[in-house]
């Protein structure tokens, strides 16, 4: 019988697989930019169900964070 990999039972390590290795500030195997685009996501959609002057605030915090993100090479978590 041939093993066909199954997403609700993972394959189980080997030895001598290497183990993942963590990013810098993140969870094992979720790049950084994929979690900062998830989340910036999720907040534009959150903000777009808000009242029109909460909305513009909303927009307005997520237009400076991004702002001093660029400014700052991408690196700094606002």
């Amino acid at each position: 019988m041939t093993d066909v990999p199954n997403e609700d039972r993972p394959t189980p390590p080997q030895p001598g697989d290497a183990a993942p290795r963590p990013r810098p500030g993140g969870v094992v195997g979720t790049p950084t930019s994929e979690r900062d685009h998830e989340d910036f996501a999720a907040r534009t959609a959150a903000a777009e169900g808000l009242e029109l002057p909460d909305r513009a605030d909303a927009f307005a915090a997520l237009h400076d964070e991004l702002r001093t993100r660029l400014e700052s090479g991408g690196t700094a978590s606002a």
